[in-house]
């Protein structure tokens, strides 16, 4: 699971952003200024952290990360859109969200760190697939040829090699995948399941990837 350090102090919308992430499959620690920091950066995969927090700032929490870990990506989030702000924060950072955004953009952005900083490439194998980890490139390893995902396939995907082995059920597909609460009788996911099984299964009506747990939801089992 990938281990977020996520420091703000603000109450509303620290609450807000850790129970997004956590719905999307992420590990979060939630802490409202660096005090102590020390003692949670050992098994993190990325910090983000507001830039105006109670004694040490932002940037001096983050110039303090990354001087520590320098392999760990880094998003700055604030609501100070001054140009010397944004360029400070970029001297060390990896990339800058000015409040307020969508929990859309800042989940796509963390993903997108997580595969700029990935180290090593592993491959998992599923059935006829072969499933490149760092960039969740896919191959059939029939045909050698890769299978294309777009938008929310790729992120229904990418939810499912997160949560690889468990059993989901239909509202946490929905709501880690669109931020959404799920409203019963919504087809919406049951569509791009099926739009998902015809391009990566070998037998769209028979699957063996993306298994429906009768009653329950979907799991994609190694």
């Amino acid at each position: 699971m990938i281990n977020i350090l996520y420091i703000e102090d603000e109450e509303d919308i620290g609450s807000w952003v850790t129970n997004d992430l956590r719905k999307r499959g992420y590990d979060v620690t939630w802490l409202k200024d660096g005090e102590h920091l020390e003692r949670y950066t050992t098994n993190i995969d990325i910090a983000i952290l507001d830039v105006m927090l109670p004694g040490l700032d932002g940037f001096s929490i983050g110039k303090r990360i990354k001087k520590e870990i320098t392999d760990i990506p880094i998003l700055m989030l604030t609501a100070r859109t001054a140009v010397e702000d944004k360029l400070e924060g970029l001297g060390f950072a990896d990339d800058y969200l000015t409040k307020p955004f969508h929990p859309e953009e800042l989940a796509a952005r963390i993903e997108v760190l997580l595969r700029r900083f990935q180290k090593n490439d592993k491959i998992l194998e599923l059935k006829h697939l072969k499933v490149h980890m760092k960039d969740l490139r896919i191959i059939d390893k029939n045909t050698n040829e890769e299978i294309l995902l777009t938008g929310k396939q790729y992120y229904l995907f990418q939810y499912f090699i997160r949560h690889l082995n468990q059993i989901l059920t239909k509202e946490q597909l929905y709501e880690g995948v669109w931020g959404e609460t799920y409203m019963e009788g919504d087809k919406t996911l049951m569509v791009h399941i099926r739009y998902l099984r015809e391009k990566l299964e070998e037998n769209p009506s028979k699957p063996s990837i993306i298994e429906t747990i009768r009653g329950i939801g979907y799991r994609v089992k190694v």
